[in-house]
């Protein structure tokens, strides 16, 4: 038998109207899909879970009493329940997502899809199968720096791009020595945790197929770590273009850290050199200043989510989130053999034992 809790049912008409959504796992970024859905018009909250009875306890009254479960297939079975938010361990993703799915629910995972190319391909096939929306929280699309990227080369702003750099430079934000964020079996290593997000937003600003990568890793914040907090990850595409990709949770910057990037186009070039200050744009016809970052990604992608459920075109495909799978398990391939991994040749297998599946987090 489940442990759960219950509180009232919704009241209002417009609730029940509402895409319904369960949370599964309420560690560290749980707090924020809840403050996205709360700031979401047709979007509510109708539950959690999480396999720690007291965590999901504590967490259910620390937000209003709001119905819990240590069960997935209980919260399956909740009429109100359209759809989930996975925000579990990345080894868990798989075996959870597999069976929202199976429910026939629409689902959105934390980044990664999967911690292996087989794991998340069938995760993807599973979901055209249901005709349920998958997608992966890769919520850096949505920030308003990676939509004003994509839009000025969409635009032609920039022309084709050529070359591209992006680094995210930060200091170590991990929990502990036991947390299974520094486990490169639990979480596939850093390159799908963490370095996923730059590879993914450079696949879709330059709107080209990555076809290989190259890749060094090294441990700045101590030797004992078991994976490479410091990334350089370079990516060759199709078109010719190259990208270079800096992720560090060893800088001694403080914070989340720092973000620089530069976009050198055929037309033009985009420049922005810290996180909290505006870009330039810099073109034969005119230069312009970029606004600095305002708006809640967390927000805009759960908006992205529910218009794809409603049967809007999906801001983020379930196949490009297999693609930022691919390319974060070439790249660790690529540190592993220092050589260049062509992104066909990225394997397929799972990163060290999955074990069993617990539905709860703490992710960073």
């Amino acid at each position: 038998m489940s442990e759960s809790g219950v509180h009232g049912e919704a009241s209002a008409a417009a609730e029940t109207a509402a895409i319904g959504v369960v949370i599964v796992g309420v560690g560290f970024i749980a707090g924020a899909h809840i403050a996205a859905i709360a700031s979401t018009p047709g979007v509510t909250l109708v539950g959690v879970v999480d396999a720690d009875p007291a965590r999901a306890t504590a967490f259910s009254y620390s937000h209003g009493s709001i119905r819990w479960t240590a069960e997935l297939a209980e919260a399956l079975t909740w009429s109100d329940c359209d759809a989930v938010i996975i925000c579990t361990p990345n080894f868990t993703h798989a075996a959870l997502v597999q069976e929202v799915i199976a429910a026939g629910k629409h689902v959105l995972v934390e980044k990664p899809l999967a911690t292996s190319v087989r794991d998340a391909a069938e995760m993807v096939a599973a979901a055209e199968r249901r005709r349920v929306v998958l997608m992966a929280a890769h919520t850096h699309r949505f920030y308003d720096y990676g939509r004003t990227v994509r839009g000025l080369i969409a635009d032609g702003e920039l022309g084709r791009p050529v070359f591209g750099r992006l680094a995210i430079l930060g200091d170590w934000i991990w929990p502990d020595w036991g947390a299974w964020m520094i486990d490169a079996a639990k979480s596939g290593g850093h390159a799908l945790h963490n370095g996923v997000h730059l590879l993914d937003l450079m696949a879709w600003w330059f709107a080209a197929e990555p076809i290989a990568v190259r890749a060094r890793g090294r441990k700045v914040a101590s030797a004992e770590l078991e994976i490479y907090d410091y990334l350089e990850m370079t990516m060759i595409f199709e078109s010719g273009a190259t990208a270079v990709c800096e992720m560090s949770r060893g800088h001694r910057v403080g914070g989340l850290g720092q973000r620089e990037l530069l976009v050198v186009g055929t037309e033009g070039v985009l420049e922005q050199n810290w996180d909290e200050d505006g870009g330039l744009v810099i073109s034969p016809d005119r230069a312009a200043v970029l606004p600095a970052q305002a708006n809640d990604g967390f927000a805009t992608q759960l908006a992205a989510w529910a218009d794809a459920i409603g049967g809007g075109t999906p801001a983020m495909t379930a196949e490009e989130g297999l693609r930022a799978v691919r390319l974060g398990v070439a790249v660790e391939e690529s540190i592993r053999s220092g050589h260049q991994i062509r992104l066909t040749d990225a394997a397929a297998v799972p990163a060290g034992d999955r074990g069993s599946v617990p539905a709860r987090s703490d992710r960073a």
